[in-house]
């Protein structure tokens, strides 16, 4: 739930932003691409606030975890630069499009039950596994349950894959945003 909290938090937001900030968009230099980024922000804080937590439970009912939890910032790199990719592009296709934040919501829905969020991929079956791995956050959550709580290394060719398609995945949606962002003043 951390690593999906993280995502959706900033993927839901992402579609009201500049609307919400029209004021620095008409009147004011401002560099607009700033504020998918203060929208990460505020949700890895809100993300370390909740490790905390959940380090406060795992040592009381648990132990002290292991030392794997130490690449938890590694695993959660890809996830990161996915985040900031498709909230650039969905801040800039709000303004075009005002209803984007309405489906934007069902979608994170549908996605919070594609992805292992509240079961591991080995739970389902064999037919069922591949089709989970569609899910683009499915392998951070699978990567920070195995770091978190089972101990296991990560998986560095995933790790790399993964890696690779988020940096894709933001250099697309801040070219997408530097394009169409001179139409936000006539819009707005």
């Amino acid at each position: 739930m951390l690593v999906f909290g993280l995502f959706s938090e900033c993927v839901t937001r992402a579609p009201g932003l500049i609307l919400a900030n029209a004021n620095y968009v008409k009147k004011v230099i401002f560099p607009l691409e700033v504020l998918p980024v203060v929208s990460l922000g505020a949700a890895v804080f809100h993300l370390c606030v909740s490790l905390l937590v959940w380090l406060g439970f795992y040592l009381i009912f648990f132990q002290v975890p292991s030392v794997t939890i130490l690449a938890l910032p590694v695993v959660l790199l890809p996830l990161v630069l996915l985040t900031l990719g498709v909230s650039w592009f969905l801040a800039s296709l709000g303004v075009y499009l005002r209803d984007v934040g309405q489906f934007i919501g069902i979608l994170i829905t549908i996605l919070m039950f594609l992805s292992p969020v509240f079961y591991p991929v080995g739970a389902l079956p064999q037919e069922y596994q591949q089709m989970m791995h569609l899910s683009p956050l499915t392998y951070i959550v699978e990567e920070t349950r195995n770091v978190m709580i089972w101990n296991k290394s990560i998986d560095w060719s995933n790790w790399s894959f993964w890696t690779v398609f988020s940096a894709f995945v933001a250099w697309l949606g801040f070219a997408w945003f530097q394009k169409t962002r001179k139409g936000f003043p006539d819009v707005l």
